[in-house]
C-alpha cells in the first residue's frame, strides 16, 4: 500500500511525496510560521485550542493540528497531539471521534456526537503521517476511523452518496427534514487516500457526487451554498440554521483547489459572490443576498486570493503571504492555503 499511496499523494496532496517514505519530505509550512501557530494554538498537553469559540478544543481541530504539523515536518508535535486526541476524543464505541472538549467540565467531553469532518481529517493526517514516517500504528489507526466513517456517516440518498455530519442527529431518521449536510465536511483532498486506507467504491463516489452537489447548490441572489442543508424534499437551508454562506461553507473553495478541482467557472463563481469590500470575504445572507459581514483577516482573505491564482494566476498580495496568527480558524486556514500554493502554485508567491 506504501507506494500506491505516495504515488496518489504526490498527484493531489500538497506534501508532493515524490520520494521513498524513508526519505524527510520537504515541510510545505515553514518552521517559523508553524513555531508561531503551534506557540499560540498549541497546549502542552496536545489540545489545538479554539480561542475564538471559548478555548474548548475539538475533533476539527485536532484534525487540523495533525495535519498542519505534517505539512511543518514535525512528527514530534504530531505524536503530541495524536496523543490527546486518542486518549481524550477517541472514546466512542464505533472508533469516531466525540467532537466536543472543554477545559473548565467534568468530565470534559461535553458532547460525545462526532464531527464528520473532524474524524476525515484525523484519519487523513494519520494516513499520510504513517506513510511518510513509516508508522504503521499511525497508518493502522488511521484505516480503523476510516472504515467508522464508511459504517456510520456515508449514506446513499436520492441517487447520491453523502456525508452526514454526525452519526447522530442527521440522517432522515432522525429529522423530519433529514438527512441533513454540511458541503464544507467534504474534505476532497482526503478522499483518495481515505480509499486505500479502507479500500470502498463509496469514497469516489462520496468525492465525485459531492463536487457535482456543490455545484449545483446555489440559493438566493448570490447562487452560493448554505452551511446547513436539508435535502428533504429537495435541497435548501435547513430550518434551525442561519440561513446563510457563512464561517462553515466559506472554506468549501479552499477545499475544492486543494482537491485538485481547477473548474474555472465554479470557482470564479464561488469568488466573485464572495468578494467584500476591500478585499473582504462576505458572510452572504441567501435569502435576500446582502452581506451580512465582512471578513478581513488575513485568513480568511486568502481564499479568495488562492481562487484568483488558480485560475488567473494572479500573485498573492504581499501581506497574505506572511502568517501571524490572530485567533484559531482563520489562522488554520491561512496555513493551509499557504502550504497549497508553495506545493502546487509557488508562481502566485
Amino acid at each position: 500500500m506504501g507506494k500506491l499511496l505516495a504515488a496518489l499523494l504526490a498527484g493531489i496532496f500538497t506534501l508532493c511525496l515524490q520520494a521513498p517514505a524513508a526519505e524527510a519530505q520537504q515541510p510545505m509550512i515553514s518552521t517559523e510560521a508553524w513555531q508561531a501557530y503551534k506557540a499560540k494554538f498549541l497546549d502542552p498537553g496536545g489540545r489545538i485550542i479554539d480561542d475564538g469559540n471559548g478555548n474548548i478544543s475539538h475533533s476539527e481541530g485536532q484534525g487540523y493540528g495533525l495535519l498542519l504539523s505534517v505539512l511543518a515536518g514535525s512528527p514530534a508535535d504530531f505524536e503530541l497531539i495524536w496523543t490527546f486526541t486518542r486518549t481524550e476524543l477517541v472514546l466512542r464505541n464505533d472508533g469516531l471521534a466525540a467532537w466536543k472538549w472543554s477545559p473548565g467540565a467534568r468530565p470534559h467531553v461535553t458532547d460525545i456526537n462526532n464531527a464528520t469532518d473532524g474524524d476525515i481529517l484525523i484519519a487523513y493526517a494519520l494516513g499520510i503521517a504513517g506513510q511518510q514516517w513509516g508508522r504503521r500504528d499511525y497508518t493502522a489507526a488511521a484505516a480503523a476511523i476510516a472504515r467508522a466513517i464508511l459504517a456510520k456517516t456515508v449514506v446513499e440518498e436520492g441517487g447520491r452518496t453523502l456525508l452526514l455530519p454526525g452519526a447522530m442527529g442527521f440522517s432522515a431518521g432522525d429529522r423530519k427534514d433529514g438527512p441533513i449536510i454540511n458541503p464544507s465536511y467534504w474534505i476532497f483532498e482526503a478522499f483518495p487516500v481515505l480509499d486505500q486506507l479502507a479500500p470502498s467504491p463509496a469514497w469516489g463516489k462520496l468525492r465525485n457526487d459531492g463536487i457535482a452537489f456543490v455545484d449545483q447548490l446555489r440559493f438566493g441572489p448570490k447562487q452560493l451554498p448554505a452551511d446547513w442543508i436539508s435535502l428533504e424534499p429537495n435541497p435548501k437551508p435547513a430550518s434551525g440554521f442561519p440561513a446563510e454562506y457563512g464561517y462553515n461553507a466559506l472554506r468549501i473553495p479552499l477545499y475544492l483547489v486543494r482537491g485538485g478541482v481547477t473548474d474555472r467557472q465554479l470557482l470564479s463563481r464561488f469568488r466573485q459572490a464572495t468578494s467584500g469590500a476591500n478585499g473582504a470575504i462576505a458572510i452572504v445572507d441567501l435569502n435576500s443576498g446582502a452581506t451580512r459581514s465582512n471578513l478581513t483577516d488575513r485568513g480568511y482573505r486568502i481564499v479568495n486570493h488562492i481562487l484568483a491564482c488558480v485560475v488567473d494566476k494572479t500573485a498573492l498580495p504581499a501581506d497574505v503571504k506572511q502568517f501571524t496568527p490572530t485567533l484559531y480558524y482563520p489562522s488554520t486556514l491561512h496555513l493551509l492555503g499557504l502550504s497549497f500554493v508553495a506545493a502546487k502554485h509557488p508562481e502566485c508567491l
